[in-house]
């Protein structure tokens, strides 16, 4: 064309968690076998089973008719009153019915976040990165992600030297990003250090951007997590929130933006005001999740059913830990929140064919797919999809130079869940 119509940062967008599935699924249909997916986080795909009182709660709203009609741009009142109630209950910040933005779930937010920013303003967040976010930041910049390391060997907790230094040298960093709980790592950030994160970003004059969309899914509770309301002081924050993993109910597409101190820096309002004025531009969000939250978060049933779900996922990520525990050559720690876990290979693992696949057709297409030069986690799962039909996403996807593999806690047959468990780390053993 005789103009370049292509963005600067589109080579930065990708979503290697989706991505890997095109293979997978081109793997089913050559070995006529269904694909194991650990590679996303539906637990109703996994197959987690809505209860009936949720249910209910949403076919009696889907019977009136202003569940079919437009929501206020921001967000129905009602729901936005209900929350700002229910984050003064925890004590911390005072929000108000304005200061709560609703979005078509979070990655509506994070884009807003991230493409409403002056280009030249930069957000650090971590690596391992979930790609929504370092994809959105850098596809924004039109430059790679600017990331601080979260460490495997100290429980992927965050190098805050690191995080520092970068911030005190890079003046085009205006934020810090926090997810917590993390994914993809399953780490839960205490308290201690999320405080130190926030001075950071007091001393040196930045906003924080908090992704605590697995916020009530925390097993260890020792860990002292705080969500970053109850701590954040005085300093600039946005924090995103949502119903995808907690209800949970991923469809609907439901998430919301809480901000907090947004009238102490005139920057920052200004900043605000850009993003509820681009959510215009779109009218609203969907109106039937918004319309149920209230009914469902209070319902008398919901805290002893949430407490549940959380035990499960504590039980899986110990089963996970323990069977990962006996393979060589990897780091694995036990997951802490969220529904993931990592696995992260020695720096002595190598990329090459190990894994033994039977089926003829499969080899030759995965063969062809490892021609390419690539790393070793990339090699390990292309062979773990041919040899086992099990489908997880490398590490090194998630902005990080590790290698390694991320894959889900979700599945709700515990024999099917042991089995294929077992399977990952026999192919770990036969790679490394």
């Amino acid at each position: 064309m005789r103009t370049d119509i292509v963005h600067i940062g589109a080579g930065e967008l990708n979503y290697e968690i989706r991505q890997i599935a095109t293979i997978a699924h081109r793997i089913s249909k050559l070995s006529k076998k269904p694909i194991i997916w650990e590679n996303i986080g539906d637990p109703v795909q996994k197959g987690e089973k809505i209860p009936k009182w949720i249910k209910e709660i949403v076919s009696q709203s889907v019977q009136e008719d202003i569940s079919y009609a437009y929501s206020p741009t921001h967000g129905l009142l009602e729901t936005k009153r209900f929350l700002a109630n229910r984050s003064k209950e925890r004590g911390g910040i005072t929000l108000q019915e304005d200061d709560i933005i609703f979005f078509n779930g979070l990655g509506d937010a994070v884009n807003k976040v991230y493409y409403l920013l002056k280009r030249e303003a930069r957000i650090i967040g971590p690596s391992p990165a979930y790609p929504t976010h370092s994809s959105a930041e850098a596809g924004h910049a039109g430059y790679p992600p600017i990331t601080y390391r979260l460490l495997p060997e100290k429980n992927w907790m965050p190098d805050l030297d690191e995080l520092r230094n970068k911030v005190r040298y890079n003046e085009s960093i205006a934020g810090i990003l926090i997810i917590n709980p993390d994914n993809p790592t399953g780490a839960v950030f205490p308290k201690e250090i999320v405080q130190e994160m926030i001075g950071i970003a007091k001393e040196y004059d930045l906003f924080i951007v908090a992704d605590e969309i697995y916020t009530n899914m925390v097993f260890d509770r020792k860990k002292d997590y705080t969500p970053l309301s109850t701590i954040i002081g005085d300093v600039p924050a946005v924090s995103l929130k949502g119903i995808s993993k907690e209800i949970p109910w991923p469809g609907a597409r439901c998430g919301w933006m809480e901000v907090y101190n947004r009238k102490v820096d005139s920057n920052f309002n200004k900043y605000i005001s850009s993003i509820m004025n681009a959510k215009m531009l779109e009218v609203c969000s969907t109106t039937l999740p918004q319309k149920v939250i209230p009914s469902i978060l209070s319902h008398p049933e919901y805290s002893s059913w949430q407490a549940r779900r959380n035990e499960f996922f504590q039980k899986r990520s110990s089963q996970a830990h323990e069977i990962f525990s006996q393979c060589d050559n990897v780091i694995v720690n036990r997951p802490d929140g969220a529904f993931y876990i990592s696995v992260v290979f020695q720096e002595n693992v190598s990329a090459g064919l190990r894994l033994n696949i039977h089926n003829d057709s499969v080899k030759e297409y995965v063969n062809g797919l490892l021609a390419c030069e690539m790393k070793a986690d990339f090699s390990f799962v292309y062979q773990l999809l041919g040899a086992k039909n099990i489908c997880v996403v490398p590490l090194s996807s998630f902005v990080t130079n590790l290698t390694g593999f991320r894959s889900t806690l979700l599945e709700q047959d515990e024999e099917k869940f042991l089995l294929i468990y077992r399977s990952l780390a026999q192919s770990i053993q036969d790679f490394v």
